[in-house]
């Protein structure tokens, strides 16, 4: 996949080949927030995966598949109730990164407005 970051340097509008100080800015900006969610995806799997799977393997043990069934829903053992419906570390993984985008999304939102305030203090 090209990223764009060096392809495009030289081409701030056809100068004779002087750099665009600003097309070099945003294109750093994109490179920074790339290299952020990049971070933040790795962060989150190797969190949750920890998290969520017990023990990796070709296929889940008993232990990480339950049967949802009855008029509650509540998981039942594998060894009685309708067919599998919910599979433990599907669920487990993604209410995890829902939970790490969430508290993700929080801090930033409080980083930016403490950044602002300073910003505006100066």
């Amino acid at each position: 996949m090209e990223s764009g970051f060096g392809s495009d340097f030289g081409s701030g509008g056809g100068g004779g080949g002087k750099l665009d100080p600003g097309l070099i800015m945003e294109q750093v900006k994109v490179q920074i927030a790339v290299a952020n969610a990049q971070e933040l995806l790795q962060r989150m799997t190797d969190k949750c995966f920890r998290k969520c799977i017990g023990k990796p393997g070709g296929a889940l043990d008993n232990s990480e598949q339950v049967r949802t069934g009855g008029r509650t829903g509540h998981p039942r053992p594998l060894s009685s109730g309708p067919p599998l419906r919910l599979c433990v570390p599907q669920k487990c993984i993604a209410m995890c990164m829902d939970r790490y985008m969430d508290s993700w999304n929080t801090v930033s939102r409080a980083y930016n407005s403490r950044l602002q305030r300073e910003r505006a203090n100066m």
